[in-house]
């Protein structure tokens, strides 16, 4: 008869197994995961592209004289709007992650590799970066406004607060891992969310930047709109010559004609050319002539029955 051993009973009294020090830099990653699950909800990427799309257009239309607000775009149209405005900071951001991993898997080897005392003139070199950068950030948001818009200024100060406040975060979670200290968590999440909100201001300069470019593109060929005629029943005074116009109501028949040559029932006599169509909203049309000029405005035309819209042919369609 065979007997059955007993399992042998593991000593309670056994040390539980120490978990190896944590590598220098580890903070970096904690920081990096606490952000992508930050921005990867849906609803905040939706509004993050509502708020792009919303920037760019602001600046695209008010190159028209025309303020966004009035022309009554949805939320979805807004985000249709914003990925041409995105696509080169987006772009940008995701290259610099990038990069910023492989820097830091590099870093951290070497730190690994190094004395204590180089590890720490190493943290105290990204500190004091990352304080200069921002101290040189706020300096010049401070003298932001007094500085010429047209030149790189306004991008500047997001690009150095953001910087900074990176390298700062990055110093300080590092040397908490280094210390195997559990202070200074505070500061660190200060730091990342004064990144995080700068690199919003890079974009959004970003955003503008690229809403007033395409509407500068477009100023240069307004042929490239829809070409509209334009038949109203009130005299309209455009202002600018390049507009055409025409008057519809009926003549006198020539000699030997059974007919006028235009209809006397005519409602719609007024008739405007050289107009094209830079967008519809809120009810109305928003028609530039064809040809830009600095004097040149932008008509707002009730779209109801007192006008009639013809969309003209592209004259190249057919070959």
């Amino acid at each position: 008869m065979s007997r059955r051993t007993a399992p042998v009973a593991q000593d309670a009294a056994a040390p539980a197994p120490t978990d190896e020090a944590a590598p220098a830099g580890l903070g970096f990653e904690r920081w990096l995961g606490l952000l992508t699950s930050f921005v990867a909800p849906l609803t905040l990427v939706t509004t993050l592209l509502f708020y792009f799309g919303y920037v760019s257009s602001r600046e695209y239309f008010r190159s028209f004289g025309i303020d966004v607000d009035i022309l009554g775009f949805s939320s979805q149209q807004f985000v249709m709007r914003s990925p041409g405005a995105l696509f080169v900071p987006v772009t940008a951001l995701l290259l610099a992650t990038a990069a910023l991993l492989i820097g830091h898997r590099m870093l951290r080897v070497a730190l690994l590799r190094s004395t204590s005392g180089a590890r720490r003139r190493v943290v105290a070199a990204f500190a004091g970066a990352g304080v200069a950068l921002t101290g040189g950030g706020l300096v010049f948001a401070v003298l932001l406004p007094a500085l010429d818009d047209g030149g790189p200024w306004p991008l500047v100060a997001p690009l150095a607060l953001a910087a900074g406040a990176g390298l700062a975060a990055y110093a300080v979670s590092t040397a908490r891992v280094l210390a195997g200290r559990r202070d200074g968590r505070a500061v660190a999440v200060l730091l990342v969310l004064v990144m995080v909100a700068a690199t919003f201001w890079t974009t959004a300069t970003v955003a503008q930047w690229w809403g007033r470019g395409e509407a500068r593109t477009l100023a240069a060929d307004l042929r490239s709109l829809p070409a509209v005629v334009l038949d109203s029943q009130e005299r309209l005074y455009p202002g600018n010559d390049a507009i055409g116009f025409q008057d519809l109501a009926p003549t006198t028949p020539p000699a030997g004609a059974e007919e006028p040559s235009v209809p006397a029932e005519t409602t719609h006599r007024y008739r405007y050319s050289g107009l094209r169509l830079l967008v519809r909203g809120d009810g109305a049309l928003y028609l530039v002539p064809d040809v830009w000029s600095p004097d040149a405005s932008t008509l707002v035309i009730p779209d109801d029955q007192d006008v009639r819209i013809r969309y003209r042919f592209l004259p190249d369609v057919a070959g």
